[in-house]
């Protein structure tokens, strides 16, 4: 993986508010306002200058258009990488998200209705857990599953029907105001909507220092990647490092070679392993801004956090020798973290 940004095609970024001007002003000052304010727009449809685009995801799929923060983005990747790893289907993670936008808006509560917390609202009293466990989203979300699977046809249900039998709420029927979000957001993150249909903006200016490799060949920041995918999705099959340190394989410049790098193969190449990478690649740029990502390469797409303005753009290995599905990415997912000042 190269130091610079390999790629120039771009997507459309995610939607960005606007404001609306105020009263009339004297000709010179108004010509010399919208000249500024027209170079500031420039500015803000490119991501660059004083005005960037906030940090936030967005989902596109099909008709739906889904914006998130954040936190709300990385809360509902979790939920969906527990799915994934249980093998459970796209229904069931759609379920949960509805349930968890209805509860607390994709967010981990620390406080609710009585005893509620967190993205679930589950209560202690209830014995759904101590209220340690109810705040972490991997305890809570595997809570929600648990109960979920136990309910006899709730891949057929409508969605509300599925979440009631699992929340028994007072509102038996607001979650299904979240059904459409939460199918889209559901088919992006678990991979059934692919080529980079779920994508952030974060902020790529950090202050990070330089770091050396660890004893497995990796630097802190890049082993908290590690740590954290096998955490969500469980064992992996990882490389692109080593405790000896990377000597060749890659191109030159490339990210693996201090250690910085980490790929996540996804073999054989087949619909299922497609599903599954996408589900990986989206849900490590839903953590890009905790993570410090700084690429994340797959299936001949790139995401960059200092592009991350233009979300998923098309990536080519150009005319380099070798096998063209793994120089494209199509079997593995590469994620890779800056090198800091």
């Amino acid at each position: 993986m190269p130091t610079t940004d390999p790629s120039s095609t771009s997507r459309r970024s995610p939607r960005r508010r606007t404001e609306a001007g105020g009263a009339a002003r004297p000709l010179l000052v108004g010509l010399l306002v919208l000249a500024v304010v027209g170079v500031a727009g420039f500015m803000v449809l490119r991501g660059v200058g004083p005005f960037p685009d906030p940090d936030g995801c967005s989902v596109e799929v099909g008709d739906a258009v889904v914006e998130l923060t954040t936190e709300q983005a990385e809360n509902a990747a979790i939920i969906a990488a527990v799915g994934v790893r249980r093998g459970l289907p796209a229904r069931a993670v759609s379920i949960a998200l509805a349930t968890a936008y209805q509860e607390s808006k994709i967010r981990n509560l620390g406080h609710g209705d009585r005893d509620s917390l967190g993205l679930f609202q589950q209560r202690p009293s209830m014995d759904w857990g101590t209220p340690k466990q109810l705040q972490n989203p991997y305890y809570a979300t595997n809570a929600f599953f648990d109960a979920l699977v136990k309910v006899e046809g709730y891949e057929e249900m409508r969605i509300t029907e599925a979440a009631q039998e699992v929340q028994r709420s007072g509102f038996p029927e607001a979650y299904e105001d979240h059904a459409a979000d939460a199918r889209a957001l559901a088919s992006a993150l678990t991979g059934y909507s692919t080529g980079g249909r779920f994508t952030c903006v974060v902020s790529a200016d950090g202050d990070l220092r330089k770091q050396r490799p660890k004893a497995n060949g990796l630097t802190p920041r890049a082993d908290r990647i590690r740590r954290d995918l096998e955490k969500s999705f469980g064992d992996l099959a990882l490389g692109g490092f080593d405790p000896e340190g990377v000597a060749g394989g890659h191109q030159e410049g490339s990210t693996h070679y201090s250690g910085r790098a980490v790929d996540v193969f996804v073999r054989p190449i087949n619909e299922a392993s497609n599903r599954k990478g996408w589900a990986i690649a989206q849900y490590l740029v839903a953590h890009a801004d905790r993570l410090d990502v700084q690429y994340v390469i797959f299936d001949g797409r790139i995401w960059s956090a200092r592009r991350s303005f233009q979300g998923w753009r098309r990536y080519s290995p150009g005319d380099r020798p070798g096998d063209r599905a793994v120089l494209e990415h199509r079997d593995h997912v590469h994620v890779d973290v800056p090198e800091g000042g």
